[in-house]
């Protein structure tokens, strides 16, 4: 799978790198998320940078994703992405096998500011971490 993105142009994800030296790591499969949050941030920028084939393959595999990855892309593209702040994570650190991170992503949709708030559950699937789903154990 590969993406590419301008590397001078900085990362979605919020983080003060540029894309090829962040979460296009992630992207390209050059490397995997050290953490959930890494994870969650990544998969941020891939929703910003409309990767379906990311999202798709950090999603965990006994999970559906409610649309398939054509609807996704088309989604992720015809809204424009405002920024991303993390709340918090409870574990989801290199030694945990599972972590929940809070988020909200800020978009513009029809011209209409929108957010997503979301508490996420991450795993460790096949060595790397992938979203899980909502968290409901709040």
């Amino acid at each position: 799978m590969t993406f590419n993105s301008s590397s001078s142009k900085p990362c979605p994800c919020g983080r003060n790198k540029n894309y090829n030296a962040c979460c296009g790591l992630l992207h390209n499969l050059s490397k995997t998320a050290d953490t959930a949050e890494d994870l969650m941030r990544s998969r941020y920028s891939a929703f910003v940078l409309a990767h379906g084939d990311y999202l798709m393959y950090s999603h965990h595999s006994s999970t559906s994703l409610l649309s398939n990855k054509a609807d996704i892309v088309n989604w992720a593209k015809s809204v424009k992405w405002n920024g991303l702040v993390v709340h918090g994570a409870v574990n989801g650190k290199k030694s945990d096998s599972e972590g929940i991170v809070e988020f909200t992503a800020h978009y513009t949709e029809a011209g209409r500011p929108r957010k997503i708030e979301e508490r996420s559950k991450f795993v460790i699937e096949e060595n790397r971490w992938v979203y899980l789903g909502l968290d409901g154990s709040k």
